[in-house]
């Protein structure tokens, strides 16, 4: 070799040896999730929110590694998943939900958290304000507790003469009580005969569909929560056995063979919370980005269970459904 190719070979190892040593120093980022559902249940919601996080130039296994952890209906499992995500460490934590919120809250005063809840985050206790956040936190709300009386009213538009509906909640859940409160005055106030149902368990399900048809009840309404979220295809065929018209807020109940699903938009919020989390990761701080509030409803409509059932969906609830199953 002659010196001229020994200068230049020297010259490049030295430039390439800089690049691959930044190379390892910045290792792939980490980011945990939480969730109240199990991974079956989630499959839309994972989809969103790494469809957020692509937008802010994030893959998961290209340049992001995501560690999953799945609550499936447990809320008492977040304080240890947390905790584990914080040994980890991750760089950035997506909590789902309320309680896997506060647990990741809890667990960390220095790793970036992203929420997405369906509770007033300032109320609950996990930002100072929606503008000016503070912390680590920041995060998506919903209006999920606010539309729950207009799921009452739309189930007592399909009513005949009976004016008696259920209300399912689960009674393991603190909000549960907040909701419940909300169900049962919009009932009253639609001059119906609301009879409050509980089940935190699968084999609590049944005897609360029988007790439905003893009391010769028009429908349900099934309130917000993960445990529910993670059996609708329980729900929605005890509904259709029974010949009970019930109402929850997520799609993936009416497309199970529930009859109407009412909510907040799941995947759009997820897709939020994915694009904060793909800033953060790009540095920008959660105490500086204000706490988004979409209000982006959808209603859908399972026809094929309206006729199992024998109901006629009024033509002004139809025409405003967003999506319709025949």
């Amino acid at each position: 070799m002659n010196r001229r190719d020994f200068i230049t070979l020297l010259g490049g190892a030295a430039a390439a040896w800089p690049f691959g040593a930044r190379a390892q120093q910045q290792p792939m980022p980490v980011m945990g999730f939480l969730h109240g559902d199990s991974r079956f249940q989630s499959t839309r919601a994972v989809q969103a929110l790494h469809q957020g996080l692509a937008e802010a130039g994030y893959i998961d296994n290209q340049n992001l590694s995501v560690e999953y952890r799945w609550a499936e209906g447990r809320d008492e499992r977040f304080p240890e998943f947390a905790a584990e995500l914080v040994r980890r460490p991750v760089n950035l934590i997506v909590a789902i939900g309320s309680p896997a919120a506060a647990a990741a809250k809890a667990a960390t005063t220095s790793i970036p958290v992203v929420f997405y809840v369906g509770v007033d985050p300032v109320q609950f206790g996990l930002v100072n304000s929606l503008s000016r956040p503070g912390g680590n936190l920041t995060g998506v709300s919903n209006v999920a507790v606010e539309i729950g009386p207009k799921r009452v009213e739309m189930l007592s538009d399909l009513f005949g003469p009976q004016k008696i509906v259920g209300i399912l909640l689960n009674p393991r859940r603190a909000r549960s009580e907040i909701e419940g409160t909300d169900l049962l005055r919009a009932a009253q106030a639609l001059r119906l005969q609301a009879h409050v149902m509980h089940a935190s368990t699968e084999e609590e399900f049944a005897p609360v569909f029988r007790r439905l048809v003893e009391l010769g009840a028009s429908g349900l309404a099934i309130s917000g929560d993960p445990f529910f979220n993670s059996r609708v295809e329980q729900l929605g065929a005890l509904s259709l056995r029974h010949a009970v018209p019930t109402i929850y807020q997520s799609r993936e109940f009416t497309m199970a063979g529930g009859l109407i699903s009412y909510g907040s938009s799941f995947p759009e919020q997820l897709r939020l919370a994915g694009g904060y989390a793909g800033r953060i990761l790009k540095g920008e701080k959660p105490a500086e980005l204000p706490v988004q509030q979409s209000s982006k409803l959808e209603l859908v409509i399972n026809l094929k269970t309206a006729k199992a059932l024998g109901l006629e969906i009024p033509p002004t609830l139809l025409a405003r459904a967003d999506d319709v199953i025949e």
